[in-house]
């Protein structure tokens, strides 16, 4: 450990958290994932045999109705 004072270690804690302080209000907040996911696939031709293979098997899990 150096051989530095209390107060010279203090000061420099308090200027690192106002660097951290200053570092984190500059930021731009986070782009919301699925405004990059939404739409990426529609032009893909297996995306509508993914839809549709996803729909049957939603639908395979509903009761028929029968009352069997």
């Amino acid at each position: 450990m150096s051989n530095a004072t209390l107060e010279q270690r203090m000061t420099e804690v308090e200027k690192a958290v106002r660097e951290l302080q200053e570092a984190l209000l500059s930021r731009k907040p986070p782009l919301n994932w699925l405004d990059g996911v939404i739409g990426s696939m529609k032009d893909q031709p297996a995306f509508d045999d993914v839809l549709a293979y996803g729909r049957t098997l939603r639908h395979a899990d509903r009761p028929t109705g029968d009352g069997a």
